[in-house]
């Protein structure tokens, strides 16, 4: 359903690319201000240029992408970027390589992509980037708003998996205005952050509605039960991007009905693009 569709990328910045994923951590790792503990404020300040630096990388690594079939099993995806903007090339399902056959299908595929956008038109290949680099800067827009949705508590430091890391919690800001519809669902988060204390970067983000949020634009309510979770992980020297994203949306539509998604999806095998495909 479009109507769907457009809620969920407006709200949670779904989409098939790594990068779009990297906005929705935002949803809580930037939730920042002056008016956090001392403690909190140095360490969010310390870790923005790292996330930046995160951000901007992105684009230059290509991946296998598993993703989980709401019914059960799962598919496997090479994500690729051919002349500027990304493409999925299925390579396995439930675990398990394609058929000789079925591999020289989607390799027939990938050629197919590559040969139009070879012979894309200059007007064609800069409006395809252009939509591309679009919703990476829109999802990057909502990433800074989130500077001013939230306060953070320093809650302590832990061990988790091989990381020291502060423990920070997200609090919805008093008084804070929404600029635009997509962020309007902040004011009913709340989340917690890790960070490593030794490199500032984030290794877990949680965030969750715990209030119901009426999203005029979007004509529709996002509930709680919404939440995700992603984990991330060091790919090359100060590097990290994602390893897991997990997200489950409940929402109420024209007051008609109400619809549940979920996404399971986890990164492995990360390589800095050589090849122009």
């Amino acid at each position: 359903m479009q109507l769907l569709t457009e809620i969920e990328r407006g709200l949670f910045s779904e989409g098939a690319s790594v990068n779009l994923r990297n906005s929705v951590v935002a949803v809580v790792l930037l939730s920042m201000s002056a008016a956090a503990q001392t403690d909190a404020h140095e360490i969010i300040k310390r870790s923005v240029p790292v996330v930046e630096a995160d951000w901007n990388a992105a684009p230059d690594y290509e991946y296998l992408e598993r993703d989980r079939e709401p019914g059960g099993g799962s598919k496997t995806f090479e994500d690729l970027m051919v002349m500027g903007s990304p493409y999925q090339r299925l390579v396995a399902t439930d675990g398990n390589p394609l058929s000789p056959g079925e591999q020289e299908k989607q390799q027939r595929k990938l050629q197919g992509t590559i040969e139009r956008r070879r012979n894309e038109t200059a007007q064609e290949r800069a409006q395809r980037i252009a939509k591309y680099e679009k919703s990476r800067e829109r999802d990057h827009l909502f990433l800074e708003q989130l500077t001013k949705a939230f306060n953070f508590i320093l809650v302590g430091r832990r061990q988790l998996g091989d990381y020291q890391v502060y423990v920070l919690k997200a609090v919805p800001r008093p008084g804070y205005q929404p600029p635009n519809e997509e962020a309007e669902v902040l004011k009913g988060m709340r989340g917690d952050l890790w960070i490593d204390a030794k490199t500032y970067q984030w290794v877990k983000v949680r965030a969750y509605v715990t209030r119901p949020v009426w999203i005029e634009g979007f004509v529709a309510k996002v509930e709680p039960g919404t939440r995700f979770e992603l984990d991330k992980a060091k790919v090359e020297d100060d590097i990290w991007l994602p390893e897991h994203y997990m997200m489950e949306a409940r929402a109420k539509i024209l007051f008609l009905f109400s619809h549940r998604s979920e996404d399971d999806e986890t990164y492995s095998q990360y390589h800095k693009i050589t090849t122009n495909h």
